[in-house]
């Protein structure tokens, strides 16, 4: 295999506007939902017809005929139908994968160019039979004779035939993120006060940043919408600290509420990315260089907080890439609940937590103004596989502003998993 260890750009990214599940979305396809950003992108950058090197598409709530999702965008989007496509997943770490693994294939010499990207909805949840249905129709396929065949029909019951739909929840645990979420928080010691004020920044930033125009070009124009449906620049700390506890309602000490959560959340985005050759070649500026990406996981079944495994990946990568956590300008963490951004951050200064990963010491604070300046998941929702390409080209679009920097990305996952990801400029 070649190894040119080639520089790898990221040269723009569009999104639909996230909205709320089972609302603006409800009648949309996933198909349909992820085809519309990768269109656009196609549009506005002019590779109608192109031949690009590789496409990596994600979803998390997979539906059975959409199996071949990726690809079938791909031929629907106007680039020319030479170029392949595959289908990624990570849990809600899903796009960054995609782009991370493009970036690999860029870096490596085997592509010039690759699109990333991931959609979700839960407004088009396929629903299932149990399969014990399945078991009793074979029974009754393979009956020789018609009393065989009527006791297997007799074998069938209400049981058998009741519809269900997917439920968010840890296999392994049976809990769902939320209430592994409300472990990390009591375990961290995290107050209700700091994560309602993470809450109140995302939404004042990102509303701030859709009033300056940030957004324009990010965020397509789809259904009628322009912007994001759960934003509230409206919300206040007040308003925040009345909302009852979403998760651990009996203990009377759950701190994890509807505000400080990120909703169920439909929408899609996609990001290009390409060497700089190829960027000059079709007239695209480049935005920010992809230095580095990496994934870790930890032990959530045996005590370790299911959404810690971002601390192990961010002291693996640094120590790769000989850096400290304060080398960075801005920090893209993503908020599936504010009180896993707390205990992130509180485990970086911790020595014993670090050390367990690796670290010599405690990798140290951060400047919070340089956290999630344009506002995070939990204003703009949480779809699944979309959240890593949004982070990846607004961050790619801060860095081009300001035209110089370094950035951080870090999204937890299901599973115990966590990614990461360098940027500069």
């Amino acid at each position: 295999m070649k190894n040119e260890n080639k520089e790898v750009y990221i040269l723009g990214g569009v999104r639909t506007p996230f909205v709320r599940s089972f609302t603006n979305y409800v009648d949309v396809k996933i198909e349909d939902l992820m085809l519309a950003p990768l269109k656009e992108l196609v549009r506005v950058k002019n590779l109608q017809g192109k031949k690009l090197g590789d496409v990596a598409l994600g979803t998390l709530i997979k539906n059975p005929n959409s199996w071949g999702i990726s690809r079938e965008c791909v031929l629907k989007s106007g680039l020319h139908p030479e170029t392949p496509a595959y289908l990624v997943q990570r849990a809600c770490g899903t796009s960054l994968e995609a782009v991370i693994q493009i970036a690999l294939k860029i870096s490596a010499g085997q592509i010039e160019s690759g699109i990333a990207g991931g959609v979700d909805t839960n407004s088009d949840i396929p629903l299932t039979l149990p399969s014990s249905l399945t078991q009793k129709l074979m029974a009754l396929q393979s009956a020789k004779s018609l009393p065989e065949k009527i006791k297997a029909v007799s074998q069938i019951n209400f049981k058998d035939i009741k519809p269900q739909g997917s439920v968010v929840v840890e296999k392994l645990s049976g809990l769902s993120m939320g209430e592994h979420c409300e472990l990390m928080v009591k375990e961290w010691e995290i107050n209700r006060a700091d994560q309602d004020l993470i809450a109140f920044n995302s939404h004042q930033n990102a509303a701030k940043a859709y009033e300056e125009g940030f957004f324009n070009d990010l965020v397509m124009h789809y259904k009628n919408l322009t912007k994001d449906t759960i934003l509230r620049k409206e919300t206040t700390l007040e308003k925040l600290a009345t909302l009852k506890p979403a998760f651990d309602k009996k203990s009377g000490k759950g701190t994890l509420t509807a505000g400080n959560s990120t909703a169920l959340t439909d929408g899609a985005a996609v990001v290009l990315l390409g060497t700089k050759e190829f960027a000059a070649a079709n007239g695209l500026e480049v935005q920010a260089r992809i230095v580095d990406g990496h994934s870790a996981a930890v032990n959530f079944q045996d005590g370790e907080g299911l959404l810690m495994a971002p601390v192990k990946a961010i002291i693996e990568i640094l120590k790769r890439n000989q850096l400290s956590l304060q080398d960075f300008d801005f920090y893209e963490i993503h908020e599936a609940f504010a009180g896993q951004v707390l205990c992130t951050l509180k485990a970086l200064e911790s020595d014993k937590y670090c050390q367990k990963f690796g670290a010599d010491k405690a990798l140290g604070s951060i400047d919070r103004s340089k956290l999630n300046i344009h506002g995070s998941s939990l204003a703009f929702g949480h779809p699944f596989s979309a959240t890593g390409a949004r982070i990846t080209a607004t961050l790619a679009k801060v860095l081009q502003t300001k035209g110089k920097g370094r950035g951080l990305v870090s999204v937890c996952t299901a599973g115990g998993m966590g990614v990461v990801m360098i940027v500069e400029r």
